[in-house]
C-alpha cells in the first residue's frame, strides 16, 4: 500500500499534466480563430468572405475565409476537434482519479449531505450531462434567434447549478464540478453540433452540391458561446488553489460572478479584434465584480474549532484516527503544522490556512492523512524548508501511521 498511494498520486499528476496541455491547445486555437474571424478584412472583391495578412516567426501568412465553403473540396483540410475531445476526456479522467477515488476526502461534505460514496459519484457523473441537455434545448428553441437572451438564461442555469453543487459537495468539489459542467457543454458543442455541421458541408462539396449556409451559421454561434465560456472554466479548473474562493458559504455566488467577469473580459478583446471600438467600461465592470468577489470571500464558510471538535468522525476519518500511531502522529502535526493550518492561524501575518487545509483537530488530521503522508512523510514539501523542524524520525513516524491504516 505504501507504493499504491505514491503511484496513484503520480498518475493524478500525469493526467493533470495532459489536461493542462490539451486545454492550452484547445483554448489557443479557439481564441485564435475567433480573433481571426472578427478581424478579417471584408472590403475585398472575390468569392472569399474576408481575408487577413499576418506576420509571425519570420514569415507572412495570407488567410482567406469562405462564408459557407469554397467552390471545390480542398486537397488538404485540417480539422480542429481533438484538442477539445482530449481536454474533456483528460478532465473527466482527472475528476475520477482525484474526486471519485478520493470521494470521502475531496467530494463528500457530510455537514451538507450525508451521501455514500456511490451516491456522490452518481450525482457527480449524472450532473455533467444536465447542462448540455438544457443548453442544447435552449439553442434549438424559438429563443435561438435571440442569442443574448439565450446566454442570459444559460447564466441562470449556471447560477442554479453552482448553488446546487454547493449544497451537496465540498466547496472545492463544487467549483470544480461547475467547471466540468460548463466544459461538457463546450465539448458537446464541438462533438454534437460543430463537427457534424462541418461534415455536412464537406459531404455537399464532395457531391458537387452547394452547401446550405445555415450549417456554418449554427456552428459559428456555438463556437462563439464556447469563446465566452472559456475564461470562467479556466478559473474553475484552477479554483482548488484558491481557498478564498471555495472556502466560504458564498462560493457558489463567487463562481457565478466569475462567469460575468469572463464575459466582460472577452467582450473587450473581441471588440478590439473586430475593430468595433474600445469598450473601456468593461474594465470598470470587471473591477467592480472582482471587488465584490473579494468581499464575499471574507465570509467564513468553514466550521469553527469548537464545532470541528464536537463533530462525529466520518468512516474515512475513523479509519486513520484509530490506526496504530495516530496519537504520536497527531502530536507531530500539531507541533509542526497547526500554527499555519488553523482556522485562525497564529504564524506571522497569515490570515488564512494554506489551501484551506485545517490540521487542528483529530478529524482534521485523520481526514488529511494521505496529504500529510505525501507532503510531509514521503516528500519534504511541508513544512516549508525554512520553517521545518521535522526530523527524519518524525517523518518515518507519520509514514508508519499512514501505512498502519491501509
Amino acid at each position: 500500500m505504501y507504493d499504491a498511494a505514491i503511484l496513484w498520486d503520480w498518475m493524478a499528476f500525469a493526467v493533470r499534466w495532459v489536461h493542462v496541455i490539451t486545454a492550452i491547445a484547445w483554448i489557443g486555437s479557439s481564441f485564435y480563430f475567433i480573433m481571426l474571424d472578427l478581424g478579417l478584412n471584408r472590403n475585398i472583391d472575390g468569392p472569399a468572405d474576408g481575408e487577413e495578412w499576418q506576420v509571425h516567426g519570420g514569415g507572412f501568412y495570407h488567410i482567406q475565409k469562405y462564408l459557407v465553403a469554397p467552390t471545390e473540396m480542398p486537397a488538404h483540410l485540417t480539422w480542429f476537434k481533438w484538442e477539445s475531445y482530449s481536454t474533456w476526456l483528460s478532465g473527466f479522467a482527472l475528476l475520477a482519479v482525484v474526486y471519485w477515488s478520493g470521494a470521502e476526502l475531496y467530494l463528500i461534505d457530510s455537514n451538507k449531505a450525508d451521501l455514500s460514496i456511490w451516491q456522490a459519484i452518481a450525482i457527480s457523473a449524472a450532473s455533467l450531462a444536465v447542462g448540455w441537455v438544457l443548453y442544447d434545448a435552449l439553442c434549438k428553441s424559438p429563443l435561438q434567434d435571440n442569442p443574448t437572451l439565450v446566454m442570459i438564461i444559460l447564466f441562470g442555469i449556471i447560477l442554479a447549478m453552482s448553488w446546487g453543487y454547493n449544497q451537496v459537495f465540498t466547496g472545492r468539489a463544487a467549483l470544480l464540478h461547475l467547471g466540468a459542467f460548463t466544459a461538457t457543454i463546450m465539448t458537446a458543442n464541438v462533438f454534437m453540433i460543430i463537427m457534424p455541421n462541418q461534415r455536412v458541408v464537406v459531404a455537399d462539396l464532395k457531391a458537387g452540391r452547394t452547401p446550405d449556409p445555415k450549417y456554418g451559421k449554427i456552428a459559428k454561434l456555438r463556437s462563439t458561446h464556447n469563446n465566452y465560456l472559456t475564461l470562467p472554466v479556466i478559473f474553475l479548473m484552477l479554483s482548488n488553489h484558491y481557498p478564498l474562493a471555495f472556502g466560504t458559504e458564498y462560493s457558489w455566488l463567487i463562481a457565478a460572478l466569475v462567469f460575468l467577469m469572463g464575459v466582460t473580459i472577452r467582450h473587450y478583446f473581441n471588440s478590439l479584434h473586430a475593430r468595433s471600438g474600445n469598450p473601456h467600461w468593461t474594465w470598470a465592470v470587471t473591477t467592480i465584480l472582482f471587488i465584490v468577489i473579494a468581499w464575499l470571500s471574507t465570509v467564513p464558510g468553514h466550521d469553527t474549532y469548537e464545532e470541528a471538535e464536537a463533530r462525529a468522525l466520518t468512516p474515512y476519518e475513523t479509519r486513520y484516527a484509530s490506526a496504530e500511531g495516530f496519537d504520536v502522529a497527531q502530536q507531530i502535526v500539531m507541533g509542526n503544522c497547526a500554527m499555519c493550518h488553523a482556522r485562525e492561524p497564529v504564524y506571522g501575518n497569515m490570515q488564512w490556512a494554506p489551501k484551506g487545509v485545517f490540521l487542528e483537530t483529530a478529524s482534521d488530521i485523520a481526514g488529511h492523512a494521505k496529504d500529510i503522508y505525501l507532503q510531509a512523510a514521503i516528500s519534504h514539501a511541508m513544512p516549508p524548508p525554512s520553517q521545518s523542524r521535522l526530523s527524519d524520525e518524525d517523518r518515518a513516524t507519520l509514514a508508519a501511521w499512514f501505512n498502519a491504516a491501509q
